[in-house]
């Protein structure tokens, strides 16, 4: 059995989200899901952070907008745009662990207690 453009579109996009989601919470920042805008708030912050170039941010822009049309409208994903977001997707996972090796790479590991 095939997977969807849909699902593969679903995939790729939320680990654009989650690792957006990581690089901000490694500088103490979260967003708050339950206002609007949340996504474009974790893709803008990420040119703040770790420099993504304008270009890249536009893409993201974009896929979050198509993420909203398939999730909200029930638009069909074209194989361009899920092959595009699963390309994001693993250029992102590269620059943000680095970005993030380099940001926590002097900083001791710490063991967490939880309550």
């Amino acid at each position: 059995m095939a997977v969807s453009n849909e699902t593969r579109f679903d995939a790729a996009y939320k680990a654009i989200m989650q690792l957006a989601k990581a690089v901000l919470m490694s500088k103490g920042y979260r967003t708050l899901t339950s206002k609007p805008g949340h996504h474009q708030t974790m893709i803008h912050a990420l040119s703040k952070i770790i420099g993504l170039d304008q270009d890249t941010m536009i893409m993201l822009d974009a896929l979050r907008k198509q993420r909203n049309a398939v999730d909200y409208s029930g638009d069909l994903v074209a194989d361009s745009v899920v092959n595009e977001c699963v390309s994001h997707a693993k250029s992102l996972s590269m620059e943000a662990s680095e970005w993030l090796s380099s940001e926590h790479l002097d900083r001791p590991e710490q063991d967490i207690t939880l309550p």
